[in-house]
C-alpha cells in the first residue's frame, strides 16, 4: 500500500511540473509574435527596432523580427505560407497585398475596430479584397523630378524646374553636348521598377490599365501615344536601372530624372555640394503630370494563433503617432498612411518633403488585381522591346494587351 501511494505521489508530482513548466512555455508563446519586414539597411533597423521595443515594454511581449530583402523576399513569404510557417504579422507591398488576399492566406480585419476611416483615401483600395479588409496602410510615398542646376546653367538654360517634358527634349540636345552629362535618366530593363517610370508617363497622358469594368486597355493610343515619348527621352538621356542612374545623378552626370526620397539621403551623403533640386512631375502633352504611388501594408498570417497580440501591434505600428516618427527617422520611409498625421508639422517645415506631399495629390497606386505581378512583367517586357528597338511602342502594346487577356481569361 505504502509502495502504491509513494508511486502515485511522485506521479502527482511530476504531472504537476510537467503542468506548471507547459503552462509557463504558453505563457511566454502568447506573449510571443513574429514580424517579418523589409526595412534591412543598419540605419533602417535601429530605427524599426526601437519603435519595435516601445510596443514590447508596453504589452510586456516579445515580437520576433527578420528582415527580408526585396530581391527575394516575397517568394520567403510564399514558401513560409506554403510550409505553414508564416509569420504572425508581415509587411506588404501596396501592389503584393492582392495577390496574398485573394489567395486566403491573409486574416480578415475588422474595419470598425482598426479604425479603417483613419487612412488617407487613396491608401485604402489595396487594403480591400472582396470589400473585405486584410491590410493596414502603413506608410505611403511617390517620386518626383531631380534636376541638375548646374547642367541647365551650362546648357544655356534657366535654373527652374521644367513646366512640361517637352521642355527637358527640347533641351536635350544642348545638356548631351556637354561632356560625359545626358539630358535624362531613363530606366531601361529593370525588374520591379521600370513599370514604375511607365505608368507615370501612361497616366500623365490620360492612359490607364485597366478601363471602369476592369477590361485591360494597355494599347489604348493614349498609353501608345506616353510610350513613344518616353522612348525619346530615352534616346536622349542615359538608358539603364535605376540603381545606375541614381549613382550617376549624385555624380553630376545627369540633368533630369525621376527619383524617391532615397535620392536625397544618397546625394547628402555622397555629394552634399550636388547643385540640384526637386520638383514634381511636368506635364505631358499638355496634361497633369501624375506619378506612381507606393506604400507598405501590414497584415496578420491566417495561420497565427496570436491574433489578439497581432492585431494590437498592427494597431501599434499604423498609429500615426508611431508611423510619424517612422517617417521622420527615415527619410525614405515617405509619410503616415495616417492622415491625422499626413501633414504633420515636421513634414510642413521640410521644403523637400512637401514637394513629396503635393506630388501625392497628383499620384495614383497601380490597380488592385492578384494578377498584377504578372501583368507587370508584361508591361516590363512590351517596354524593354520598345526601348532597345526591338518593336514600336504600338506593335509592344498591342502584344502585351493580348498576354494580359489571355492570363485573365486563364484565371
Amino acid at each position: 500500500m505504502k509502495i502504491i501511494i509513494k508511486l502515485l505521489t511522485i506521479t502527482l508530482i511530476i504531472a504537476g511540473i510537467v503542468y506548471l513548466q507547459g503552462c509557463g512555455e504558453n505563457k511566454d508563446d502568447d506573449k510571443t509574435i513574429t514580424f517579418w519586414h523589409f526595412w534591412s539597411e543598419p540605419n533602417q533597423r535601429a530605427v524599426i527596432d526601437s519603435i519595435i521595443a516601445v510596443f514590447e515594454k508596453e504589452n510586456h511581449c516579445k515580437v520576433k523580427v527578420t528582415e527580408l530583402s526585396w530581391n527575394d523576399g516575397k517568394t520567403k513569404l510564399m514558401a513560409a505560407f506554403n510550409s505553414k510557417t508564416a509569420p504572425d504579422v508581415l509587411e506588404l507591398g501596396s501592389d503584393w497585398v492582392a495577390q496574398f488576399s485573394s489567395a486566403g492566406v491573409l486574416l480578415e480585419l475588422p474595419k470598425d475596430s482598426m479604425n479603417f476611416d483613419r487612412f488617407v483615401e487613396f491608401s485604402k483600395a489595396p487594403s480591400l479584397w472582396e470589400s473585405k479588409l486584410f491590410a493596414l496602410p502603413w506608410v505611403v510615398d511617390t517620386r518626383v523630378l531631380f534636376y541638375n542646376k548646374d547642367l541647365q546653367s551650362k546648357a544655356g538654360y534657366r535654373q527652374v524646374p521644367p513646366v512640361s517634358f517637352n521642355e527637358i527634349l527640347d533641351q536635350a540636345p544642348a545638356i548631351n553636348s556637354l561632356p560625359d552629362v545626358y539630358a535624362f535618366g531613363a530606366n531601361g530593363s529593370d525588374a520591379h521598377r521600370l513599370y514604375k517610370k511607365v505608368v507615370t508617363f501612361l497616366w500623365s497622358n490620360g492612359g490607364e490599365i485597366f478601363d471602369a469594368q476592369g477590361l485591360p486597355t494597355i494599347n489604348d493610343s493614349k498609353n501608345v501615344g506616353a510610350l513613344d515619348f518616353y522612348v525619346m527621352l530615352s534616346k536622349n538621356g542615359f538608358l539603364e536601372t535605376q540603381r545606375q542612374i541614381d549613382a550617376a545623378f549624385v555624380q553630376g552626370k545627369i540633368a533630369y530624372w525621376i527619383s524617391g526620397a532615397w535620392l536625397i539621403t544618397k546625394i547628402k551623403n555622397e555629394n552634399p555640394s550636388l547643385n540640384y533640386d526637386i520638383c514634381e512631375i511636368p506635364q505631358l502633352y499638355g496634361k497633369q503630370g501624375i506619378s506612381f504611388a507606393g506604400g507598405e501594408y501590414l497584415a496578420i498570417s491566417k495561420q497565427s494563433k496570436k491574433t489578439v497580440l497581432a492585431k494590437k501591434f498592427l494597431e501599434f505600428m499604423t498609429n500615426g503617432k508611431n508611423s510619424v516618427e517612422f517617417c521622420k527617422r527615415i527619410n525614405e520611409a515617405g509619410f503616415p498612411a495616417d492622415k491625422n498625421y499626413f501633414q504633420d508639422e515636421y513634414f510642413r517645415q521640410n521644403p523637400a518633403k512637401m514637394i513629396f506631399a503635393k506630388q501625392l495629390e497628383h499620384a495614383k497606386m497601380t490597380p488592385v488585381n492578384p494578377h498584377w505581378l504578372e501583368i507587370e512583367e508584361i508591361l516590363e517586357n512590351a517596354t524593354v522591346k520598345a526601348l532597345y528597338g526591338e518593336a514600336v511602342s504600338r506593335g509592344a502594346l498591342d502584344e502585351a494587351q493580348e498576354q494580359v487577356q489571355m492570363l485573365l481569361e486563364k484565371k
